[in-house]
């Protein structure tokens, strides 16, 4: 029974990796196209070249397979089952006394298998490519952005020191334009600092022509700033204010989380998406489970059924995820919530589907 299981098990997944291999190249082709036609006419009014419209589109490929990869699943395996189905095959496994779970479990195993895989390339590959796609796609249409950050405002400490800069350069680390201010824990005024700008030492901010205003009794009393080197907050707290946390890895959007909570400033939508960075990965896991619940129901029109119940389940999925997750940035749900309630609902789905499938 064992090696029975075992040489079935082989034989599903030599049927399923080619269909997987040529519905993962179709649906990442299809969204490359989607981004190429959608910013042509913008490449053509701004002259840009077809060597650079290709290259643009070459680092968004790692990002469309990301894409790709949970629907080519659900697409092929629910057209490998339903073709075994067809030609009666599934019939005679499940004569042979083969339960239905114990059949597809090794297309279980390939999807909890390509959520693990997913998770890391989004982290190490797609991240850092759509990076690039983006910085390449802004310069080729004269979008190129300043190498600063504008009219910042970070709470640091407890929210008992603020800062307020005019300006950020985030290339030669120095802050223009600056006043910070200070409060006891019971939110008095203690001291004001404004300094034509600062500069970052590697270990401080060391100011320039800064003036200290404090109350001493009724009489506000301004005097010389001299060198202090306890203003030691990290230039990354500056520049993750304006950052894309689509370019961030997971572990800088914690960072940038935490950033954005000590500082007194909205952080739902980051939180959000880095709940969403776990939540996605599993989307490969859960489509597994409703292609299989899906697989024994097409007798005819196989490819045309399959391929249309895939793409309507997807729709239907990142549809709930992009609500939850719009729900989540502007703090109707918690951000946790937002990030897994789609993954829970269409666990519970499949499972549902799964109970009622031919076995």
């Amino acid at each position: 029974m064992k090696s029975r299981g075992l040489i079935l098990d082989r034989y599903l997944l030599r049927q399923f990796f080619p269909i997987f291999i040529v519905a993962v190249s179709m649906f990442a082709f299809l969204l490359l196209l989607i981004d190429l036609f959608t910013n042509i006419v913008r490449y053509l009014n701004n002259e840009v070249p077809v060597a650079t419209m290709l290259r643009i589109s070459l680092f968004y490929i790692p990002k469309c397979i990301s894409y790709a990869m949970p629907i080519a699943l659900l697409f092929a395996a629910a057209y490998t089952l339903g073709d075994l189905y067809a030609k009666n095959e599934l019939t005679t496994v499940f004569s042979s006394g083969i339960p239905f779970w114990r059949f597809s479990l090794s297309l279980i195993i390939v999807g909890f298998m390509a959520s693990i895989f997913l998770f890391f390339l989004d982290d190490i590959i797609v991240i850092p490519t759509l990076k690039v796609k983006n910085e390449l796609s802004r310069r080729a249409l004269n979008q190129m952005v300043t190498g600063g950050t504008s009219d910042i405002v970070i709470k640091t400490r407890n929210g008992l020191v603020i800062y307020a800069v005019d300006f950020f350069d985030n290339v030669n680390l120095i802050l223009n334009g600056v006043s910070i201010i200070e409060m006891d824990e019971k939110g008095n005024f203690v001291s004001q600092i404004r300094s034509s700008s600062a500069s970052w030492t590697g270990d401080y901010w060391e100011f320039r022509n800064a003036y200290i205003y404090q109350y001493e009794g009724e009489i506000l009393r301004i005097r010389r700033f001299p060198p202090n080197t306890s203003y030691n907050e990290h230039p990354d707290m500056f520049r993750r204010s304006a950052v894309n946390i689509e370019e961030l890895p997971v572990r800088q959007v914690r960072l940038l989380v935490n950033d954005l909570r000590s500082s007194g400033l909205p952080f739902y939508n980051a939180l959000a998406d880095y709940y969403h960075r776990y939540s996605f990965a599993t989307t490969s896991f859960i489509v597994m489970i409703l292609s299989i619940s899906m697989g024994g129901r097409f007798r005819k029109n196989i490819l045309l059924m399959s391929l249309f119940t895939s793409l309507s389940i997807a729709v239907v999925y990142y549809i709930a995820e992009m609500l939850s997750m719009t729900m989540a940035g502007l703090n109707y749900i918690p951000p946790v919530v937002g990030a897994w309630f789609p993954v829970i609902l269409f666990i519970f789905i499949g499972l549902f589907l799964l109970r009622s499938a031919k076995t």
